[in-house]
């Protein structure tokens, strides 16, 4: 893995954009894969920044999600789809019809994940894959187990993930319980990854990744299969 750290959220946030970037400029028509979450919020917005100063253009690009809660409406302000619709595609001028999130309104969520593990298959790999990390090592809503899924599947959120996630909700009595996420292969499938990590509450889990050991405990760790992995984080995600 190769390690840039930063010194602000900011400094990361336009690090990681430069480097989608010029993945956009050497290939306009190349699959992006997205992550949702606070902290990519910043590279988003800067994305956004470099589109209307005309230095990148998405017409031509794809965009796969990582996952998406389940049970839940795209309409819902705090479904997956509404966060990219907010956060960056109503900001760019990419095809809707070709920015893919998970299912969350799928009648058979299992049939719903192994179509979209086929639709990731059919318009990607991801030229590349953009993460954030879970406190406990998560990537995607790959929850830490004694066995992880290798394809998209359907996966129960843990007591942490559902709690870390509680403050974009009313109530933790409103988060949803499940999610429709891709699996390790899907993700390592991609040419490309960057994993972004700010804050110390992130620390723990960046040390473990880092450590160099395949550990289900920390699904991120995983992320040492893959022969291009960028991790780029502030000081406080790098401090242990």
């Amino acid at each position: 893995m190769k390690t840039i750290v930063c010194k602000t959220y900011e400094e990361m946030s336009a690090c990681a954009a430069d480097i989608i970037a010029d993945v956009m400029k050497k290939k306009p028509a190349c699959v992006l894969g997205l992550a949702t979450g606070s902290t990519p919020v910043g590279t988003y917005k800067e994305l956004i920044r470099k589109h209307r100063a005309g230095e990148i253009d998405f017409s031509a690009v794809t965009t796969v999600n990582l996952d998406e809660y389940y049970p839940i409406s795209p309409e819902n302000d705090q479904s997956y789809r509404y966060f990219m619709n907010v956060n960056l595609f109503d900001h760019v001028n990419v095809d809707k019809a070709k920015t893919y999130v998970p299912d969350g309104t799928a009648a058979d969520p299992d049939e719903a994940c192994a179509a979209y593990e086929a639709l990731v298959s059919k318009v990607g790999p991801a030229d590349i894959q953009v993460l954030g990390i879970g406190q406990n090592g998560h990537i995607g809503f790959n929850e830490p187990d004694s066995a992880l899924e290798v394809a998209t599947h359907v996966t129960g959120l843990t007591d942490s993930t559902i709690r870390a996630n509680a403050r974009f909700f009313a109530s933790v009595e409103d988060v949803p319980t499940k999610a429709l996420t891709m699996g390790i292969g899907t993700i390592l499938s991609a040419k490309k990854i960057i994993i972004l990590a700010n804050g110390a509450a992130k620390a723990a889990a960046v040390a473990k990744m880092l450590e160099g050991k395949l550990d289900t405990s920390c699904p991120a760790s995983m992320l040492n299969l893959h022969a291009d992995v960028t991790v780029i984080c502030d000081e406080a995600a790098m401090g242990q």
